[in-house]
């Protein structure tokens, strides 16, 4: 099991060559690819690796079709290779995913220009997409997915992008990470740094479960914190200053069942003509996403009963038998993307990334899921200069990512109280609850029943059903007693309102 007390007093103990704060996909893709090139390599997060908005996405690894009208052609072509290379290093993980695109009369974008747009999305691929798009009458569309809305319909396409799951995404990159020897620290908050006459930057940090501070030295310092990214200059002693500009995605969960929907479709909202997605999610279609400025903290930020108005309105459009109204709502949540500030809307702000190089810190804002390990290696890049190390060819894309899923289905089996679903109906195990304390890193109830598994996002209590039962049994792993499960189950409920809380 790892010893965490270990690990952060080791923080304190060795001059790191990086000390990367922000523990999303981003710095964990930071994290694996300096240890790879042989970097001394630290990795904190205030709170559990991937609780940003790296938990909160659509869940898509996609080539970005939607990014087209928008001209943003070397984005798509980026992304469409870094999906290819996902699905080749983790196939585990990154599954390819059928589309089907509806489309209607009067809609802003006819079949014709549709069907031309994927075709030059098939281009930016090179043609090596798991299928090329197909053009679909009306009869063809409705054979795929027959619950969609008939009426007006005037044909469709069907493309493939691929789905992941974000959270474990990110926390296979931090595991990999500390294979290759470096130091991972979640609940670890990054609370200021200073200078030593050396040059070297001392960051003060704090491990948020036990209370304890210590000071660590890093030659570099990088910020990879997204949405965060400005109120961590400010720790840094900088001027405050907005160099991020959040745009808030809410997302919905409902009943598969009651969509009906088979595989993913894309959507234009009947509103404003939003490109948007219903994703298949286990038992649950996602609907989503909005795409709103905000000046809400991405500690706070959550969905409202205007976004899920927005979301269920579309969803009916297209499926009017489902019905859907707030009640039938399972879940709802959202996240912050960290776009570049600009003068246009949020959906044509772009989504490439930028990395800024001063006095001994390497700041990384913007991007994509998809294309965080092109992100990760140019960061890299940056810190190699502020180094004055020769720069080196990142290989994050030539080793496949670790899959422990047969260790943890025989590890599970060993037991019938192993074997025991967590909750009815999710696929779930409790062995695979003992199995994130002592193999993931997870040390929370919210690090097991909101980003180990999705079942905080599944149930319509968000897990609070099954706390108590899962902290008995991971109890003896992380020595609580009855005091410190009580608070535990306290934070829980905490973190879970703070996710899932619709407001008003």
């Amino acid at each position: 099991m790892h010893d965490r007390a270990r690990d952060f007093a080791e923080l304190s103990t060795r001059t790191y060559d990086a000390l990367i704060v922000g523990g999303g996909i981003t710095g964990a893709g930071i994290a694996r690819d300096a240890a790879m090139r042989g970097l001394r390599v630290a990795l904190v997060d205030k709170g559990d690796f991937a609780s940003g908005t790296s938990s909160r996405s659509s869940r898509l690894i996609h080539g970005g079709v939607r990014y087209l009208e928008h001209g943003y052609l070397h984005l798509v072509f980026e992304a469409s290779a870094e999906r290819r290379r996902l699905l080749r290093i983790a196939a585990h993980l990154v599954r390819p995913l059928p589309f089907t695109w509806p489309v209607y009369k009067g809609q802003r974008l006819p079949l014709w220009k549709l069907a031309a747009g994927l075709t030059l999305y098939d281009m930016l691929s090179l043609f090596r997409n798991v299928e090329r798009h197909k053009r679909l009458n009306a009869r063809e569309v409705l054979a795929r997915e027959p619950a969609v809305n008939p009426l007006q319909l005037r044909g469709g396409v069907r493309y493939f992008d691929a789905a992941t799951d974000d959270s474990r995404l990110t926390l296979a990159n931090v595991l990999d990470a500390r294979r290759l020897g470096a130091v991972v620290m979640n609940h670890t908050a990054f609370d200021g740094v200073s200078f030593e006459s050396s040059g070297l930057r001392v960051a003060r940090l704090e491990d948020k479960l036990t209370g304890d501070r210590l000071d660590a030295r890093a030659r570099v310092l990088v910020n990879a914190t997204g949405p965060w990214s400005d109120a961590v200059r400010v720790l840094e002693g900088r001027a405050p200053t907005t160099r991020v500009q959040g745009s808030k995605g809410a997302h919905v969960a409902v009943r598969r069942e009651r969509v009906g929907n088979n595989d993913a479709l894309t959507l234009l909202h009947p509103k404003d003509g939003r490109v948007m997605f219903a994703l298949p999610a286990g038992v649950n279609t996602v609907i989503g996403t909005t795409d709103t400025f905000t000046d809400v903290s991405p500690d706070d930020v959550r969905a409202t009963e205007t976004d899920v108005a927005y979301l269920l309105e579309a969803a009916n459009a297209f499926f009017p038998n489902a019905r859907l109204k707030r009640s039938d709502v399972v879940s709802a949540w959202a996240g912050i993307r960290p776009l570049m500030p600009s003068g246009g809307s949020s959906v044509q702000a772009s989504r490439e990334h930028v990395i800024e190089r001063s006095k001994g810190t390497v700041t990384i804002t913007g991007g994509k899921l998809t294309t965080y390990r092109v992100m990760a290696a140019e960061a890299v890049d940056a810190v190699l200069q502020v180094l004055g190390m020769p720069k080196q060819r990142a290989q994050t894309g030539d080793r496949d990512l670790p899959d422990e899923s047969l260790e943890v289905d025989r590890f599970c089996v060993q037991s019938a109280a192993l074997q025991a679903p967590v909750a009815h109906g999710l696929p779930y195990r409790m062995g695979e609850m003992q199995w994130g304390v002592q193999h993931e890193l997870a040390r929370t109830l919210g690090d097991l029943l909101i980003r180990r598994t999705h079942l905080a996002y599944e149930t319509r209590d968000n897990g609070r059903a099954v706390a108590s039962e899962v902290a008995a049994f991971v109890a003896p792993y992380l020595g609580w007693n009855d005091q410190t499960v009580a608070l535990e189950l306290a934070r829980y409920d905490a973190e879970v309102s703070r996710i899932f809380t619709i407001d008003t």
